[in-house]
């Protein structure tokens, strides 16, 4: 039955694919053993219940073959109806080219970017163990579940895979396990052209258990699939050499990887595995074979729900943090927990977001991170809360070496996986690394939380190599991205609160590694706004001054001057200007004041201000890459002090 299920699936694909006259037939072809043995006879799931805590998690993450995981869901039973099959690739369909996680159930992640799947399964895989170090109790293991992976030798190549899985065998995910589809083609033509390495020989350094198998004979499927289960400690990578286009005209051949087969090809594809020409035939025997699995994983489901029944009693207080965690919600008390800062004191806002972090994670138990072997410089190992790594998962700061790529893409994989808050730190110049999982998780709405500290070319020392110049319009331009530069160490405790509240995108905190004084006029009602009046002068205000960051002290500094020289300054703290600009008009224009000259600072590109300053306003900004030196030789030199920048305005305005 296996087999028949197979080749209706490569017949399906085709149809799908055809009729798009868009697609990638070779991978779906190719592994169509693969996904029907673990989708028929091993994955946890219940496509009536897709949101079931502890399924295992499936990911595709070669997902230009995205029309198998479509036809999966349709013949297992998911919301994938055979209209939305005809519909591959067409506007608002369920059946977009790459798998995307909001659109049908079943989707565990978004993938199209090589690579990325993969590592999103390491953070799943992760999660899972976390969650049953948390939860789990002596005969009540509500958590117990696998992850599984199709990668393809371009999911291989990338670079986030390397990183991802030498973490992956660090921490010992022993319920991880990757099918790696060896079909030797490329789109270009054979792997040799650039990928002549021993995949599996580097597996075995990064300490996984490796097998290989014919990936078009099910029992080698199943028999690899049970000796990974075996080993407890080692993720798993199972080679399984495939022939990509298998059964058509196009097998073994780079023409099958991009492009529909062609009419023809179909109907002998079809004639060859023993179908019917008739478009998109499924047999009854094959929904039949459906319908009696999801009986059986129906009543799989329903024992777990009544274990899950019995702990919630034999724990209440463990159920109901799980409620609140697996619905995002905060405690009620959590804002009087965050640490108040009194005015006149200085701190870098690196060393605030430490004391907020430590505070805030005494109430939350979900919200665990780490750094890119940057912890001591971004202030984000929580003290007394535990590591992970070594096979043990119950502490809440994680190691991640020096990958920010994988970083990324492992708490994408934790956030949708479900059951944590998780957050990553590095050097904001570092961010670049990053970019692909930092795109994806606001595609993905999801509420991660990245710390980028070291801000500005205050850097200092360390040059223009470690200085950020370009990257904090880089990350406001991403549509969902959240991106908060706090003032002082009482905006940086508000940032931290209102990326916690947020459930519906990313959010980056960029904070300062030089101190900066705790200023007085910060409120917590403006900041939820993206920008408020910080300080208003006492008589009739000449300008308004607008600044983000640290330089909001330099525009306060900046301000005091100019009163002296008789012009009153409005000063504004922007901490985020995307969401500032969300706000109604009349409180744009209530902050703004359309009828003044507008000056805006931040020490970094300045495209973007026009849209505050308008035409006819200036903008001080950093339009070049930095130098090295003390950082108060590059604040004189890039005209970042009080007596620049007032110098700068008064020219401007003709003062």
């Amino acid at each position: 039955m296996i087999q028949f299920i197979a080749n209706t699936i490569r017949g399906l694909v085709a149809d799908i694919i055809e009729k798009a006259n868009s697609g990638h037939p070779g991978m779906p072809l190719g592994t169509a053993e693969l996904a029907t043995v673990l989708y028929s006879e091993v994955l946890k799931h219940d496509p009536t219940t897709p949101e079931w805590a502890d399924r295992d998690r499936f990911v595709l993450s070669a997902g230009h073959g995205s029309a198998l995981l479509y036809a999966l869901l349709h013949l297992t039973g998911y919301q994938m109806p055979m209209e939305e099959l005809k519909r591959f690739r067409q506007l608002n369909s369920k059946t977009p080219g790459h798998p995307e996680y909001w659109d049908v159930p079943g989707i565990e992640t978004t993938t199209g970017p090589l690579g990325q799947g993969l590592a999103n399964a390491v953070g799943m895989a992760i999660a899972e163990r976390m969650l049953a170090a948390r939860f789990n109790r002596p005969a009540y293991e509500i958590i117990d579940h696998y992850t599984y992976v199709i990668a393809g030798d371009g999911c291989l190549m990338e670079g986030v895979t390397s990183e991802a899985s030498s973490l992956a065998g660090d921490l010992q995910l022993g319920k991880l396990i990757v099918f790696y589809d060896d079909n030797e083609i490329s789109i270009e033509g054979s792997t040799d052209l650039a990928f002549k390495e021993d995949v599996l020989k580097r597996y075995e350094a990064y300490g996984w258990q490796v097998l290989s198998i014919d990936g078009h004979e099910p029992e080698q499927i199943l028999k690899a699939l049970e000796d990974a289960k075996a080993d407890t400690i080692r993720p798993t990578i199972i080679a399984a050499k495939t022939k990509i286009g298998k059964g058509s005209a196009l097998e073994g051949s780079a023409k099958s990887h991009g492009a529909p087969l062609g009419k023809d090809n179909v109907v002998a594809l079809k004639a060859a595995l023993g179908l019917p020409n008739d478009d998109f035939y499924v047999s009854a025997k094959v929904y039949t074979y459906f319908e009696e699995k999801r009986a059986q994983w129906a009543t799989t489901r329903k024992t777990w729900e009544s274990k899950f029944k019995a702990w919630s009693e034999q724990y209440p207080e463990l159920r109901a943090d799980w409620d609140r965690i697996m619905k995002r919600e905060l405690p009620s008390d959590l804002e009087t927990t965050l640490p108040q800062f009194e005015a006149g004191s200085s701190f870098a806002t690196r060393d605030a977001g430490g004391k907020v972090l430590t505070a805030l994670s005494s109430k939350l138990p979900e919200l665990v991170g780490g750094s890119a072997d940057l912890s001591p410089s971004t202030k984000t190992y929580v003290q007394g809360a535990g590591a992970i790594g070594n096979g043990n998962f119950d502490g809440k700061n994680f190691h991640f070496g020096v990958r920010e790529h994988a970083m990324g893409s492992i708490l994408n994989g934790m956030s949708v996986h479900g059951g944590f808050r998780v957050y990553g730190s590095t050097f904001f110049v570092f961010s670049d690394y990053m970019r692909p999982p930092l795109r994806l998780a606001a595609l993905m709405q999801q509420p991660v939380i990245y710390v980028f500290t070291h801000d500005s070319f205050y850097v200092g020392e360390d040059g223009p190599t470690h200085q950020p110049i370009e990257h904090i319009e880089a990350l406001r331009i991403i549509p969902g991205m959240q991106t908060i530069r706090p003032a002082d160490a009482n905006e940086t405790a508000w940032a931290w609160l209102a990326a916690l509240k947020r459930t519906n995108g990313p959010t980056a905190l960029l904070l300062t590694r030089h101190k900066v004084p705790t200023l007085a006029g910060t409120n917590a009602e403006g900041f939820s706004r993206g920008g408020y009046i910080l300080r208003e002068p006492e008589g009739k205000a000449d300008l308004v001054l607008i600044a983000t960051g640290s330089e909001v002290s330099l525009a306060v500094a900046a301000a005091d001057e100019l009163a002296k020289q008789g012009k009153n300054t409005r000063v504004v703290s922007m901490p985020c200007r995307e969401l500032f600009m969300a706000q109604d008009p009349s409180y744009i224009d209530q902050v703004l004041c359309p009828n003044l000259p507008r000056v805006a600072i931040e020490a970094g590109i300045g495209n973007g201000w026009r849209q505050l300053t308008g035409p006819s306003g200036l903008v001080i900004s950093l339009d070049r890459f930095g130098l090295s030196g003390p950082c108060e030789d590059l604040a004189e030199l890039f005209g970042f002090t009080p007596q620049a920048v007032v110098s700068k305005i008064k020219a401007f305005l003709k003062w």
